[in-house]
């Protein structure tokens, strides 16, 4: 008998350590679970504010690409603009050399010769 009385004692030594160990890891898997909740609304917070961050971000991203535009078309009017300056001051040169070629003062075939536009006059 006393081998029947150890054997039920080991066995609900036994069942009480299992009991008390299945608790503890429910216990501790209910304290995961718990810290687990808590990570995802944690997240969940940042998701709004870099929502409303990526909102700025696109926001800044097309007033740039609108500022880059805009460069382009002022550069391609300053391009335009000097292009018109160009072929104007082509145009008085050739009225000056046409002008210095009929001047009988001025040797306009000479290596040296460099048409001089005339100066505005003044009031």
């Amino acid at each position: 008998m006393t081998i029947t009385i150890t054997v039920v004692v080991i066995a609900v030594v036994a069942l009480v350590v299992v009991g008390v160990a299945v608790t503890l890891s429910s216990r501790r898997n209910e304290r995961r679970r718990a810290h687990a909740e808590e990570l995802r609304a944690e997240a969940a917070a940042q998701a709004a504010a870099i929502e409303a961050k990526a909102q700025k971000t696109a926001a800044a991203q097309a007033r740039a690409d609108e500022a880059r535009a805009e460069v382009e078309r002022a550069e391609q009017a300053v391009a335009e603009a000097e292009h018109e300056l160009q072929v104007e001051d082509a145009r008085r040169e050739d009225v000056v050399r046409e002008a210095d070629a009929v001047d009988p003062d001025v040797d306009h075939r000479s290596d040296d010769y460099r048409p001089i536009p005339p100066q505005p006059r003044e009031p």
